[in-house]
């Protein structure tokens, strides 16, 4: 069979490359042509577009590139019409994937979402959207099934793939060695995936490292960012830059900053103590705070639906708000103590591992019904 993936993003990347795996398993003869990045390559599909050349942030940037956008519209569907997938897998990345999942369906094409958009928090009203035009939506937020019935949409709750990820993953011991780092308490900065938010969120974390000399800051490098460009932002503080690490640093971190989106649920699900920090351009930043309705920015008090880890958005990410915050998950006990038992209860509510092959089992037989 022919299988169509389209992910925009670094997370999307990881996941459709887990779904690519557990979909060979069960159809030896798959043949994948995606949009996406290098994990999604090493799975053997055929890259369109890199994520490098997709990531376009915020309202203001989305604007500035939109002949760019547009553009990559119109060739993905000529190539997808081309191709002539027996399914469409669409991975998060809303803007751009809705678009194509409007023209696939149209075009008679079976449409399957993994991943859901996450308009439950703003746009809710892409759900009629998606009740048209999806054929199965497969959610990996347990909130999010109940969210869908209610609209009478096709969905699955599969669990979250992160699980899967996270699951054989151990702590590497000599990953201090290898990166010639001392003994020092480690406190792991992750900083986003895209330009923008980078320049706009390390410095502020920068900073906050210039008063600690007795803890290690050592940033996560996105993998499509070259290193000049953390570089110029570091400006010569004794800040290490590691590439390709990011589990393996938070495995061996006391605490992190980490910038809102799917790290900051890897960082809860790998047991490190957070701060997450978010700061976007004014203008997008105060269109946003009028249409999203959420309380929470981060995936880990969404999901648990109260306040676990301390968010710092926009006026209230300084670097006085970030020492404070650090001094309480590092030096204090009883504060790190009570974070790491509510870690271990979103754990219980996302679920057992086994997401992606759920989803792939799913999919397969879809396709296979419909040939």
């Amino acid at each position: 069979m022919k299988y169509y993936l389209i992910a925009g993003e670094a997370s999307g990347d990881l996941h459709a490359s887990n779904l690519m795996k557990e979909i060979k398993l069960r159809d030896q003869e798959a043949v994948f042509r995606a949009w996406g990045g290098d994990l999604m390559k090493n799975e053997g599909a055929q890259i369109v577009k890199h994520i490098r050349e997709l990531a376009f942030m915020g309202f203001t940037e989305v604007l500035l590139n939109l002949p760019t956008i547009l553009k990559n519209l119109r060739y993905c569907k000529q190539d997808i019409l081309d191709f002539q997938p027996d399914v469409l897998i669409l991975v998060d990345y809303p803007g751009f994937n809705l678009r194509i999942a409007k023209f696939a369906h149209q075009k008679g094409l079976r449409v399957c979402y993994y991943i859901s958009p996450q308009i439950w928090a703003w746009k809710r009203s892409r759900v009629h959207t998606i009740k048209r035009v999806v054929d199965k939506m497969l959610v990996i937020l347990p909130f999010e099934k109940d969210f869908y019935k209610q609209y009478n949409v096709d969905v699955e709750f599969v669990g979250h793939p992160l699980l899967d990820a996270i699951a054989p993953i151990q702590a590497p011991k000599d990953f201090r060695h290898d990166n010639k780092l001392g003994n020092k308490p480690i406190v792991a900065l992750l900083p986003g995936s895209r330009k923008q938010e980078i320049s706009r969120i390390l410095p502020v974390m920068l900073s906050a490292a210039d008063n600690y000399p007795e803890w290690e800051f050592v940033l996560a490098a996105a993998p499509a960012i070259e290193t000049d460009f953390y570089e110029k932002l570091i400006h010569g503080r004794n800040v290490k830059v590691v590439h390709n690490q990011t589990y393996n640093l938070l495995l061996n971190s006391t605490a992190a900053l980490v910038t809102s989106g799917t790290a900051t649920l890897e960082t809860a699900l790998l047991n490190v103590p957070q701060v997450v920090c978010y700061r976007g351009s004014s203008f997008s930043y105060q269109i946003a705070k009028r249409l999203i309705k959420v309380k929470y920015i981060s995936l880990v008090n969404l999901i648990m639906d109260q306040r676990i880890v301390t968010e710092l958005i926009q006026h209230e990410l300084t670097e006085a708000e970030i020492c404070k915050q650090l001094e309480l998950l590092i030096n204090q006990p009883d504060y790190r103590g009570k974070l790491l038992d509510q870690y271990s209860l979103l754990r219980q509510k996302l679920g057992g591992t086994g997401a992606s092959a759920k989803a792939a089992g799913i999919i397969v037989k879809g396709v296979m019904k419909s040939v």
